[in-house]
């Protein structure tokens, strides 16, 4: 029976384990000097190796000869444990045995010894998909096994391993795969099978497989079968639902010639062919992540996966933008994405977001737009530069804000400034302010009253019209007329009790609706508090209110007067 490649071309050792050196030098270092935990994490991205490295452990520590880094891959317990048949060796897929059942069930299996080997190891796949429960009746057992016993839970997602059970492991995390490294490996499985591939095929698998030895292996599968003996860039790329440099190179060239109507046509034939809009626009967001690399690291910066003749074109593309402008297309292809995620109509919001990149290299920057609108109406501005565009000859004019007409010279003032004519008008004898007009529905404006008597008018009107706390506020206040204007001086503790509306209102019945008022925060002179005698139906009310008992001793204790009496009822 036919044996996929991910599984034919497994590591079986150490040195076949791709990029997780610092893994690899921890376990071996551990196992030579017989420093061999009860309990391992191995958590990283699928394909990376974690399950195929815990079965290595399991090998190097029930082999005849070991424990040893290197096993014989001869014994009986190195090809039973290869096969996935070792009796000590025990598999279990958490996520079809995530209850507390399975775990009770596991605890009471690590009771007994090993029936051949020296160790009884425990793997545990997708190890984060195990519920709480069970993690707890499971906790006990991993934090003090018997000597026989090793645990190695091997998950994706190792943040929802509880804090309880990782304090109680050794975690190893697993790196992604380098891109270089990915494609040196496939490289040497396509000479072993007899296939024969370019490095620019390679590439677009390795690109596939996103980091994950697994995911490239697959799909190298499925070029072979497919593609046959020899591999091709295209024909790869067809399959895989890739699009190539030269296909994401339209998309630059409408950037860089600010063509809407190219955008647009690229979505219809995207359509027509079934392509589908989100696989689009993520590979669009790498593509453009890719410009922009190349356009601040070079064009043999490690931070690009791709060929290196794809890496000379991304340099020579990436001449044509500024990192301003591909640091913009950069974030709304990737917002662009977020929204095809959760769509309903993906080709409108795909036009939408294409066009909007078109209009985003429209902007001019704050300096430019400054520089442009300070030419003088005798200067000519410097014409913009083009933008080279490195696909095409053909270029156009950046759009720039509409310059302003030249305006009429100023005329030279002569005399004093309206300024210092005010200042001039303050300085001498103030005028009598003219009275305002008299309104139909208003009484007729009273003149002003002089400075003394202002406090008492402002508190009876505000009495008048049942504004009895800003009345007290007024009577502890300090009233004047400055320069036709009354200034109203009051503490802070009145500044919710006396405002603009109070005063306003209480001008008003006074007649005197017209005139200026402003009220300022501060300290307040010792001037005598204004005190209204109360009216005949206050007296019973200010008689029972001093009788009262505890009013009378607050005054033996405190001293000091009472001013004025209101029955909060009424307020």
């Amino acid at each position: 029976m036919y044996q996929v490649i991910a599984r034919k071309y497994r590591p079986q050792s150490f040195d076949d384990l791709l990029n997780q050196d610092h893994i690899k030098t921890t376990l071996r270092n551990a196992i030579e000097q017989n420093r061999i935990a009860h309990g391992y994490i191995f958590s990283g991205q699928r394909g990376t190796g974690k399950t195929t490295t815990a079965r290595i452990v399991a090998r190097c520590l029930n082999c005849v000869e070991g424990p040893t880094d290197q096993p014989c891959d001869k014994c009986a317990s190195c090809l039973e444990i290869t096969a996935g048949g070792s009796p000590d060796v025990i598999e279990i897929d958490a996520a079809s045995n995530r209850g507390i059942n399975e775990m009770r069930e596991l605890r009471e299996n690590v009771r007994y010894q090993p029936s051949r080997d020296r160790y009884k190891i425990f793997i545990i796949d997708e190890a984060h998909q195990i519920t709480s429960e069970a993690f707890n009746a499971l906790l006990k057992t991993i934090e003090e096994p018997p000597e026989w016993a090793v645990f190695i839970l091997c998950t994706t997602e190792s943040h929802k391993i509880p804090a309880t059970i990782a304090s109680r492991c050794q975690h190893f995390s697993f790196r992604s795969v380098d891109f270089n490294d990915l494609i040196d490996r496939m490289r040497e499985i396509c000479a072993s099978e007899g296939i024969e591939a370019d490095d620019e095929a390679l590439a677009v698998i390795a690109q596939s497989g996103e980091g994950s030895v697994r995911d490239s292996l697959s799909a190298l599968d499925q070029a072979i079968a497919c593609c046959g003996n020899k591999l091709e860039a295209l024909a790869v790329r067809t399959l895989l639902g890739a699009f190539g440099i030269d296909a994401m190179a339209q998309v630059t060239t409408a950037l860089a010639n600010q063509e809407g109507g190219t955008m647009l046509n690229l979505v219809d034939e995207l359509e027509r062919n079934g392509g589908s809009p989100q696989h689009f626009s993520r590979e669009l967001s790498r593509y453009l992540r890719n410009v922009l690399v190349a356009k601040i690291s070079g064009a043999e910066s490690r931070l690009i996966a791709a060929s290196p003749s794809e890496r000379a074109e991304l340099t020579r593309i990436s001449a044509a933008f500024t990192e301003e402008d591909l640091t913009r297309y950069l974030q709304l292809s990737l917002d662009l994405f977020r929204d095809l995620q959760f769509s309903l109509q993906p080709r409108f919001h795909l036009e939408l977001g294409l066009l909007k990149m078109v209009q985003a290299g429209k902007l001019v920057g704050i300096e430019e737009a400054l520089a442009s609108l300070g030419s003088g109406p005798g200067r000519n501005p410097e014409p913009p530069p083009q933008r080279p565009v490195g696909m095409q000859t053909s270029t156009a004019p950046v759009a720039r804000p509409a310059m302003q007409p030249a305006a009429t010279p100023t005329p030279v003032r002569t005399g004093p400034s309206p300024f210092e004519l005010d200042r001039m008008k303050k300085a001498a004898a103030p005028m009598p302010a003219a009275a305002p007009a008299p309104v139909a529905s208003q009484p007729a404006a009273a003149p002003p009253p002089s400075d003394a008597d202002w406090r008492s008018r402002l508190y009876d009107a505000m009495v008048e019209t049942g504004q009895k706390f800003s009345a007290d506020a007024v009577s502890q206040s300090d009233v004047a007329m400055v320069n036709n204007e009354l200034v109203i001086t009051t503490t802070k503790q009145f500044q919710l009790d006396l405002g603009r509306n109070e005063v306003m209102e209480a001008l008003k019945h006074l007649g005197q609706a017209g005139l200026r008022f402003k009220i300022v925060f501060g300290e307040v002179k010792a001037a005598p508090a204004v005190v209204r005698k109360p009216a005949a139906q206050d007296d019973e009310v200010t008689e029972r209110a001093l009788n009262h008992p505890e009013v009378q001793r607050f005054r033996e204790l405190f001293g000091g007067e009472v001013r004025n009496v209101r029955n909060l009822k009424e307020s």
